[in-house]
């Protein structure tokens, strides 16, 4: 699918910065109170599957009155049926190091904190990290380390081949995401070659005066090189990348247009948007001083969610236990594809046996606080009760089906022959080797109901005869 890019100030030129600040501003002010009928229309045009430009993101932006909300909403919720049906992909975050030498103003990891305590896991650590995963029934990780001399393109290649070997029983890691420092085009090179899936790379917030009030030193605090980091992972044919804001640090609006700017760049450049975009909001962290001057209130936070699916619908939207279960619970509806669950983020701490007393967080050796502290068979339980069908699918990464190759499927809505059926699946496995016998019950009911809307006879008894063969003890089984 090629896309055809809208004009802009600043030409989309590959490994050159492409945010210009009076352009993002300019489609802000000059689209303020749009009509219900252009709003309207705008909703129409993406529930259609056609990408939104700026100026159309930034009507719905503007669309501030209750009902056109509460329609931007509705619209976000059809269209996520309509590509994703009602699947929600599980994953745990994987802290491996946190030493930085970057000074954020915003993170607990910043240099500068000399109260954190920094550790980074030993091979043996790490093992034992991945192995209580797995006995849990997690199969996909993002792993995140700070951004340091020590975590180079060679350490996290190792880590990730380190994650791909342990096998628990049935329990295995099938995919492997990245959450680290922009690396060279050598570096980018190394970690593909090691299996990874999406390498993520959030700019925090791409108002480049308010970025450099928040870096203060080290590299990240060159906007320019991390804005167009992920141009050099494409041009080496790493094709799956993230990229987020951390909403809390400058105006919503204006992060909201520039992620749809940077996805925009991508697809002109590469004619490959991210995979996936992320929207975390500032929580409590070591040493907190920041205001509050910038921070997003849930009725916003929800509302550029489905903003967010409206304009990119083919883009992944990735929401973390930053948020309360609550708050997730609410806004899975309006777009989310990927959530995160059991979620740990101290250094070491998923192979721990902690009693209640010790579950307490000390954000010294944590990032942020995070908000949602279920586990991963509460989250699955949950999932369940709202008619969601959980999924630990990694097929189309296995497969090949990324990047351009992804677009070629899931433009046309095939995607969902293949997505609802392995979601089937690998939460069969998860009923056989994991469940407890309530959320089993919950389970096999939600695959019959899953099945039953697929209509398509022979595809339901190809699935179902595949579940007997989980049944029977074979896995990773998939479409």
């Amino acid at each position: 699918m090629k896309f055809t890019p809208e004009k802009y100030n600043i030409a989309d030129e590959k490994g050159k910065a492409f945010i210009d600040a009076n352009e993002i501003w300019d489609f802000i002010n000059k689209t303020k109170n749009p009509s219900k009928e252009l709003v309207r229309k705008i909703i129409a045009k993406s529930l259609a599957k056609n990408r939104l430009t700026l100026e159309e993101t930034a009507v719905l932006i503007n669309a501030d009155s209750p009902e056109l909300i509460e329609e931007i909403k509705n619209g976000a919720r059809e269209l996520k049926t309509k590509v994703y049906g009602n699947r929600i992909v599980l994953f745990a975050p994987l802290y491996v190091g946190n030493k930085c030498a970057n000074n954020c103003t915003y993170c607990g990891f910043r240099a500068s904190n000399k109260d954190a305590i920094r550790k980074t896991l030993e091979d043996n650590e790490l093992i034992d990290e991945i192995t209580a995963l797995e006995e849990t029934g997690q199969k996909r990780l993002i792993l995140v380390y700070g951004e340091h001399r020590e975590y180079d393109a060679d350490f996290i290649a190792h880590t990730v081949e380190t994650a791909y070997s342990v096998k628990k029983g049935n329990g295995e890691i099938r995919r492997v995401n990245i959450n680290a420092a922009p690396l060279s085009a050598e570096g980018f090179t190394k970690v593909k070659d090691a299996g990874i899936g999406t390498y993520q790379i959030f700019q925090e917030t791409y108002n480049k005066e308010a970025y450099s009030k928040y870096h203060l030193s080290g590299k990240k605090s060159d906007y320019d090189y991390r804005l167009t980091a992920l141009d050099t992972a494409q041009d080496i044919g790493l094709d799956d990348v993230g990229i987020g804001a951390l909403f809390g640090l400058y105006d919503w609006r204006f992060e909201v247009l520039s992620m749809v700017r940077h996805t925009n760049h991508l697809e002109a450049c590469y004619n490959i948007g991210p995979h996936t975009i992320s929207f975390p909001r500032i929580q409590d962290f070591s040493e907190s001083t920041l205001d509050d001057k910038y921070f997003v209130n849930d009725d916003d936070f929800s509302r550029l969610i489905a903003i967010l699916r409206l304009a990119v619908p083919y883009t992944g939207l990735i929401l973390t236990a930053r948020e309360s279960a609550r708050i997730r619970n609410e806004v899975i509806h309006f777009g989310v594809s990927q959530i995160d669950g059991g979620t740990k983020i101290e250094l070491g701490s998923y192979s721990l046996n902690l009693n209640e007393n010790e579950k307490e967080q000390n954000l010294n050796k944590e990032q942020f606080k995070v908000n949602d502290d279920r586990s991963l068979s509460e989250v699955i339980d949950e999932l369940l009760d709202n008619d969601m069908l959980p999924s630990f699918c990694t097929a189309c990464y296995r497969l090949g089906r990324t990047g351009e190759h992804f677009m070629e499927f899931s433009v046309p809505g095939f995607i969902k022959t293949k997505c609802t059926p392995n979601a089937v699946l690998t939460l069969a496995e998860y009923i056989e080797d994991y469940a407890t016998p309530s959320t089993a019950e919950k389970g096999w009911k939600a695959i019959d109901k899953n099945l039953s809307a697929l209509r398509d006879e022979k595809l339901i008894l190809d699935v179902r005869n595949r579940i007997e063969k989980i049944k029977q003890g074979q896995r990773d089984l998939y479409y």
